[in-house]
């Protein structure tokens, strides 16, 4: 889902990481002070309110001040997170994607498979895991083809890491969503499928109930007055606030 870089507000357009060789000494790691002029416009971020996508103006300024949209949910990563530079990754492999794998190795974590029938899911079969971008008109590059299909993946069919199966899985169960910009449009979105969206609903409410000062334990009886809210609202009241 992430973009090799932001504008962050009418002045400030920066990369994840910083690029020297392509004029941006900086970049927008963390683990440091703020920059007093980096203030994020959220309506860049989040549809606080109706603003183009950028792709059928010719005004530069509608155009840097569109709504940025997040990449796709697929198997497929941005360049910066495909070779992190060292002061992200001080040792090998610089591959995000690759550590990733290593890491659920070394955790020993089932294989995605294997938690869908732990759920009582009907795992996907290797040729709906689909390594590359889940784009609507690929072009060359864009897939590689399903697990079932790519050289080199033999280890993997039946056998998808955790964290490859919730990426494809993902882009497997598109929806249609309506974009929340100035031009009428609709797109076919990967959504987090029933594996990984049970996985991230349950550490949100293992965070919310292992908080004795959430509001579930603090007032278990709530209720939204709006039960359609967004995070979009909960922004909008922060700013308000």
């Amino acid at each position: 889902m992430i973009r090799p870089g932001y504008r962050l507000n009418d002045d400030t357009l920066l990369p994840i990481f910083p690029v020297p060789a392509e004029g941006f000494p900086e970049g927008l790691t963390g683990f440091r002070a703020m920059t007093p002029f980096w203030g994020i416009d959220w309506g860049r971020f989040i549809d606080l309110e109706t603003r183009s996508d950028g792709t059928e103006s010719a005004d530069d300024q509608v155009t840097q001040r569109r709504l940025q949209f997040a990449y796709r949910i697929d198997t497929s990563l941005v360049e910066p997170l495909a070779g992190l530079p060292a002061i992200v990754a001080h040792d090998p492999p610089p591959s995000l994607a690759q550590r990733n794998l290593l890491r659920g190795l070394d955790l020993d974590l089932p294989t995605g498979q294997a938690v869908a029938r732990a759920m009582g899911v009907q795992p996907l079969h290797d040729s709906e895991i689909i390594i590359g971008k889940a784009v609507d008109a690929p072009e060359d590059g864009d897939v590689l083809g399903s697990i079932d299909e790519v050289e080199g993946l033999e280890p993997f069919r039946e056998n998808c890491p955790l964290w490859t199966y919730i990426l494809a899985e993902a882009a497997h169960h598109k929806v249609d969503v309506s974009l929340p910009v100035t031009e009428v449009k609709s797109n076919m979105t990967p959504q987090l499928g029933p594996v990984g969206g049970r996985i991230v609903a349950e550490v949100f409410l293992g965070m919310l109930f292992g908080d004795n000062d959430s509001l579930l334990n603090l007032d278990p009886s709530w209720t939204p007055n709006d039960p359609d809210f967004r995070l979009k609202d909960l922004v909008a009241f922060a700013l308000d606030g």
